[in-house]
């Protein structure tokens, strides 16, 4: 990027002639006219209650007035308005400027009085140009450019007067200042004299600089940087692009989402399907682990039968209950599992 960028803006122009007038009935009246333009000066309220006044530049008669009428006068360019007491002096010349006196007479020829007034003819301001200068910090300078005599300048900034806050250098009085980094808006430059005024506006943006306040490799950055070619304390962005999606781009995500929802309801049914198997095992162990307990068991003899060799004996269970099944750990399991309680022989 170039350091310095210029170029012409365009924008509104509005140029005002002033109808220069002057009332010169005070004494040391200070009176201006446009070069090449004409100004009218009130020399008093009425002419022909004068009886007789001469009229001088640089003490030269340029104008005499008696009984009503002009005596003599310099040349056509001076017009004289008797009823409101005004002389107009016409195409203006830079040597019009100087001071002008006037004295008054009675019908006799005494001097009544005298007064003077100061003249000054001054170039109209031309048209107001803007050129825009971006520095290579960032800062905008703006030069106001116009021709004519004691230009006066001000600046406003959408409708307000530059403050010191947006002016980095210069003043608001200046035709040329430097706008601080992040000023933007409509900015208008204003040119007057005392018989023209002039203005132009334009929008101005910042020149692309980021300001860059950080730590990097632990030395700590502030400053404005040009945002194109930035490389100070650049992070890489988390952030994925933006994707826009149609009706068929959603598609496979809501087959995406239908999916996910299968499978956790297939998870559902294995964990109650796993989790029922256990119970029963559990149950199933529970019976296993139980035996029969004989109690009061009795031997009958029975009826009707003879014993030959040995007498065989009916055996009578009672008070059967059931008792946990100690663990094969700590029982041989060669041993016999039933218990015999209380078993009686009969006669």
């Amino acid at each position: 990027m170039k350091a310095v960028v210029g170029f012409l803006l365009m924008s509104l122009q509005v140029t005002h002639a002033v109808k220069p007038s002057c009332d010169g009935r005070e004494n040391e009246a200070q009176c201006f006219g446009a070069l090449g333009g004409a100004v009218d000066i009130q020399l008093m309220d009425n002419l022909l209650e004068i009886p007789m006044f001469i009229w001088k530049m640089n003490n030269s008669v340029i104008l005499w007035w008696r009984n009503n009428t002009v005596v003599s006068k310099k040349n056509n360019i001076i017009s004289v308005f008797p009823s409101n007491g005004t002389v107009r002096i016409n195409d203006l010349r830079r040597n019009d400027s100087g001071e002008y006196k006037l004295e008054m007479f009675d019908r006799d020829g005494k001097t009544t009085g005298w007064k003077t007034l100061h003249l000054s003819v001054e170039a109209p301001v031309s048209s107001v140009q803007l050129v825009r200068q971006c520095l290579s910090q960032g800062e905008m300078k703006v030069s106001c450019v116009s021709q004519g005599d004691s230009p006066q300048y001000s600046w406003t900034l959408n409708g307000h007067n530059l403050t010191n806050s947006e002016i980095f250098s210069g003043n608001s009085g200046a035709n040329i200042i430097v706008l601080r980094q992040n000023i933007s808006g409509h900015l208008v430059c204003s040119v007057r004299n005392q018989v023209s005024n002039s203005f132009k506006g334009m929008d101005v943006t910042d020149c692309g600089f980021i300001f860059i306040n950080c730590t990097s490799n632990g030395t700590q950055i502030a400053k404005w940087v040009y945002k194109e070619n930035n490389t100070l304390c650049v992070e890489p962005t988390t952030v994925p692009p933006t994707t826009k999606y149609t009706s068929v781009g959603q598609l496979p995500v809501m087959g995406g989402v239908l999916a996910a929802l299968v499978i956790v309801l297939i998870a559902s049914i294995a964990f109650i399907c796993v989790h029922k198997k256990k119970k029963n095992t559990k149950v199933e162990k529970e019976e296993d682990d139980q035996e029969m307990t004989y109690a009061d068991v009795r031997i009958v003899k029975k009826q009707g039968r003879r014993v030959e060799k040995s007498v065989e004996a009916d055996v009578e269970y009672g008070q059967v209950k059931f008792s946990k099944k100690p663990r094969t750990s700590q029982i041989n399991p060669a041993m016999d599992d039933t218990v015999y309680a209380q078993v009686r022989k009969g006669r």
